[in-house]
């Protein structure tokens, strides 16, 4: 109960501030080009050729370690939306900005649902920046600097959680703080006990 009492307070303080910044990016940001792009960049078919192709870059320049690298791959997404979906949005419950009746006339709605579940905290945001963790620590070696771009990927689709109307900014915030600090710890145990070898160095 003390712990519920603490977390109210301590969204009581931030509220206004995360609003001001949740109407910036929802309503005084909005154009019909940003509906678009936000509410499309938030459907899981956009992301699954990306992660495809990740497969097979691994596979075929790293061979079996790339087997080994795309599990941990895997396993960190599901970290990390295990601690966001289910240990944090089972702990904290936070009212959804598009379930917020206080919001309704001063907001825009633009997700196809808006879930029932815990605003706080928001895991889309804790598995993409997760995962441009772990993908930039562990193959930043043997990639030039565009594998740097998924940072900016994780980015926008955090933005899109604010921009349609699930999320407020600190949601987003705290989801990737969670999901990065995951993905980090996840890379470490990979290149400390598996690394990767590339298939060109073995030839050379």
């Amino acid at each position: 109960m003390l712990f519920l009492q603490t977390t109210a307070s301590w969204f009581s303080h931030i509220e206004p501030l995360d609003r001001k910044i949740f109407y910036l990016v929802n309503v005084s940001g909005s154009t019909d080009f940003f509906d678009s792009l936000f509410v499309f960049m938030r459907e899981a078919n956009l992301w699954v050729p990306l992660y495809l192709f990740l497969l097979v870059f691994t596979l075929v320049n790293f061979g079996k370690r790339g087997s080994l690298w795309f599990i941990f791959f895997a396993c960190t997404a599901g970290a990390c939306d295990l601690v966001a979906s289910h240990l944090v949005k089972e702990t904290i419950f936070r009212l959804r900005p598009c379930q917020n009746p206080d919001l309704a006339d001063r907001m825009r709605s633009l997700a196809h649902y808006c879930p029932q579940s815990s605003s706080f905290v928001s895991a889309h945001a804790a598995t993409h920046f997760g995962l441009a963790v772990f993908v930039v620590a562990t193959l930043r070696k043997y990639t030039s600097s565009w594998i740097r771009l998924f940072f900016a990927w994780a980015g926008l689709i955090s933005y899109a959680q604010v921009y349609v109307g699930v999320h407020y900014p600190f949601d987003v915030l705290c989801g990737a703080l969670i999901g990065s600090g995951l993905g980090y710890f996840m890379a470490r145990i990979f290149n400390n006990y598996v690394g990767l070898i590339s298939l060109q160095h073995k030839l050379s």
